[in-house]
């Protein structure tokens, strides 16, 4: 008999499998979410007190602490009422040096750089072929002088044989106007002369103004003509300079009034890389000395011109400057910083401090302003207090304290605030 295999023949043992065990896992993270969960709390708990703070009136004093601020007094006093202006420094005269005759460049008597003076000697052109077209043109003079004396005479004669009746009148008419007719070739002739002379002296070459001669055209020994462009030098004058420069067609009553009344209008040039501030640098004062008689209707603009002495040759001809024309100067002003000034939802205003450490909004009327300072027509009064540092934060009646003085409210110092335009106030 035959037996049959048990299906489960040859195969392994059973092994039981492994059971999942989830508890394992979620013990092994629980900490970790933990974990989690109390970094979030804590930086929750941080930004919540961190804006707290941020909002809190004077900032790291705390809420209710006062601020840091800075304070200037309101004073009386001038203030200048100034166009301010970009300018070009423009030589009242600038020479170009040409020969006026041809001919062999002889000789330079300058140095590149050099002052020179009206009538200095510059240079010479060969002046032997004008010197022998002179002494030719005065042979010819003395030729035609002696025919025109022997002339004169045979005239006279002439007419004393007319009056004889010895000739006839026909004759003494030829010789008078032959007469006429040498007297017009001598007159030529002395032309000729006085233009062989000029001619002479053109060759010896004089600066036309006095000023600084600039870098040499030619070089000595080179044919030159009064065709060429370059010249031989330029000279330009240095003293006296002026300055060229425009403003807006607004401010032309503003110029041209105290201008035809006769007053003198000061004028300032300061270097250009400085923005006309009190520490700019000042190259130069003068006066204006010209106002251009049209407005440009491309730009609707005006030109003016002011002329300074230039001593110390601190403007130097193309320069371009910052130019402070001083139109008139008020007095008795209430005077402030510009920092102090800001502007919100009442428009102009200032913040005061109070006696008792405070801090009030004053709606202001502004007046000129000169760089750095502010006159102002009304809402203050000479002798107040007005903060011109720390505004970003302060609102109407919020305390402050000024440098070196003590908080009132606890906490230590304050720290420095930015200067800022600072918020509208509430009212």
């Amino acid at each position: 008999m035959t037996s049959t295999p048990h299906p489960t023949a040859g195969r392994p043992p059973f092994q039981p499998t492994r059971r999942f065990q989830p508890w394992a896992f979620t013990r092994r993270n629980k900490w970790i979410l933990l974990g989690g969960l109390l970094i979030i709390v804590i930086l929750f708990v941080l930004i919540r007190h961190g804006t707290q703070t941020a909002t809190a009136p004077g900032g790291q004093f705390g809420a209710g602490a006062p601020m840091a601020i800075n304070a200037a007094k309101v004073e009386q006093g001038d203030v200048q009422v100034i166009l301010n202006a970009l300018g070009t420094v423009t030589p009242l005269q600038t020479v170009t040096v040409r020969t006026q005759i041809n001919g062999q460049l002889q000789q330079i008597a300058f140095t590149e750089g050099q002052m020179v003076k009206k009538g200095d000697f510059l240079a010479e052109v060969d002046p032997r072929p004008y010197q022998a077209a002179l002494e030719q043109a005065q042979g010819t003079l003395i030729r035609d002088q002696a025919l025109l004396k022997n002339a004169q005479l045979d005239a006279e004669r002439y007419v004393k044989l007319v009056q004889q009746d010895s000739i006839a009148s026909q004759t003494r008419d030829t010789q008078l106007a032959l007469v006429r007719q040498d007297e017009g070739i001598v007159a030529t002739d002395q032309a000729a002369v006085d233009t062989a002379k000029l001619n002479l002296d053109y060759c010896h070459i004089v600066s036309p103004v006095t000023g600084r001669v600039g870098l040499r055209q030619v070089d000595q020994g080179n044919y030159v003509t009064p065709g060429d462009t370059n010249g031989i030098v330029v000279v330009t004058q240095l003293q006296p300079i002026s300055v060229l420069f425009s403003l807006p067609e607004d401010n032309v009553l503003q110029v041209t009034r105290p201008a035809h009344s006769g007053k003198t209008l000061a004028t300032a040039a300061f270097a250009k890389d400085d923005n006309v501030k009190s520490d700019a640098t000042k190259l130069a004062t003068g006066a204006l000395s010209n106002i251009d008689n049209q407005i440009d209707t491309t730009t609707g603009q005006f030109k003016l011109r002011a002329q300074f002495d230039n001593s110390d040759e601190s403007l130097f001809p193309n320069q371009f400057v910052n130019i402070q024309l001083l139109i008139d100067t008020l007095h008795d002003q209430m005077v402030v910083p510009t920092a102090a000034i800001q502007r919100g939802a009442p428009g102009t205003f200032v913040y005061t401090v109070n006696p008792d450490s405070t801090v009030s909004v004053k709606p202001v009327k502004l007046g000129v302003a000169q760089g750095e300072r502010q006159a102002i027509l009304s809402g203050i009064a000479v002798g107040d207090m007005v903060v011109t540092d720390g505004v970003d934060r302060l609102r109407d009646g919020a305390k402050v304290v000024l440098p070196g003085a003590q908080p009132s409210g606890g906490g230590g110092g304050g720290g420095k605030h930015k200067r800022g335009g600072g918020s509208p106030p509430q009212q």
